[in-house]
C-alpha cells in the first residue's frame, strides 16, 4: 500500500465518511509492494493474520536476503528460516545484533531474548506446544519448529529422539505430553510416531514427515503417506520437512 493510500484511508476515517472497523480491514488488505529486486513485502501481515512475514532465505540472491530483512526490521522482529552457513555469515555481518541457529537454519532480527537464550540452552521438556521428533536426523525440521515458536514467544517444549525403535524412551515424557495443549511430532523413515502419540494424548497432534529414510521412503513420501493413512483420530499432517509450518499452525492455535 502506498503512503498516499493509507493517508487517504486514515482522512477518510477523521472525517466520519469511513467507519474505523472499515479503515483498519482496509489497510489490512494493502500489502506492502516496494520493489526490492522483484519481491514485495508484506509488513502489515502481523495486522491480519497475528503472525508476521517470515523471510524464506532459500534460493535467494545475497543482495535480495539482506535487502528482504533490512526493510522488514523497519516495521518489528525478523524471522529468516531455511538460512544456510553462507546466508548465516551473511545475515550476522550485516545485521550483527541478529541472531543465527545453525542447528535450526533460523536467524532472528530484533526478536525476543528467549530466542538467542534458547540457542544455548538445554532444550525444554515442558510446554504448551511440545515438539517431538524421532531420532537424530530429524533434529533440523524440528528444531526449525520450536525456534519459530520460540520466536513467537510460545510456551514450548522441545523432545528429542524417542521414536517407535525404542519406545521406551518415550514413557518418561508421557506425562509431559498430556499436559500440552498441541503436540508435533516430527519423524522420518515409516513415520509411526504421530499415530502411536495420538493414541496417549487428549490434544491434537500435528505431524510433520521428514525426508529422512532409505530407499523406499522416497524423500519422505512414506512418512507422508503412514500420517495421512493413521487409524489414530486427531492426526493433522503438514509437508514434507516442513517445521516452519507445523509451527504457524500450532501458534494459531495456540492464540
Amino acid at each position: 500500500m502506498q503512503e498516499y493510500e493509507t493517508l487517504d484511508i486514515l482522512q477518510r476515517v477523521a472525517k466520519g465518511t469511513l467507519s474505523p472497523q472499515e479503515g483498519l480491514l482496509r489497510l489490512g488488505d494493502g500489502a506492502v509492494r516496494d520493489a526490492l529486486r522483484g519481491l514485495s513485502l508484506d509488513t502489515q501481515r502481523p495486522w491480519r493474520t497475528g503472525l508476521g512475514e517470515t523471510v524464506f532465505a532459500q534460493g535467494k540472491s545475497d543482495a535480495a536476503l539482506v535487502a528482504c530483512v533490512r526493510h522488514l526490521a523497519s516495521a518489528g522482529p525478523v524471522l529468516v528460516s531455511r538460512v544456510s552457513p553462507p546466508q548465516g555469515q551473511l545475515l550476522r555481518t550485516h545485521f550483527p545484533n541478529g541472531c543465527y541457529w545453525p542447528e535450526a537454519r533460523l536467524f532472528a532480527l530484533n526478536g525476543p531474548e528467549a530466542f538467542a537464550k534458547a540457542i544455548a540452552s538445554p532444550l525444554p521438556q515442558q510446554g504448551k506446544a511440545v515438539v517431538i521428533s524421532a531420532g537424530a536426523a530429524d533434529m533440523p525440521v524440528a528444531l526449525e519448529c520450536f525456534g519459530a515458536l520460540v520466536f513467537w514467544d510460545k510456551s514450548c517444549a522441545c523432545i528429542t529422539d524417542v521414536g517407535v525403535a525404542g519406545l521406551h524412551r518415550l514413557l518418561p515424557h508421557v506425562q509431559a505430553l498430556r499436559e500440552a495443549k498441541v503436540i508435533i511430532a516430527v519423524a522420518g523413515m515409516e513415520g509411526a510416531l504421530p499415530g502411536v502419540l495420538t493414541g496417549l494424548v487428549p490434544c491434537p497432534v500435528l505431524a510433520v514427515p521428514t525426508s529422512v529414510g532409505y530407499g523406499l521412503g522416497e524423500g519422505g513420501r512414506a512418512a507422508l503417506t503412514t500420517m495421512l493413512c493413521s487409524c489414530a483420530p486427531g492426526v493433522a499432517v503438514v509437508n514434507i520437512d516442513n517445521g516452519f509450518g507445523a509451527a504457524a499452525f500450532a501458534a494459531k492455535l495456540l492464540g
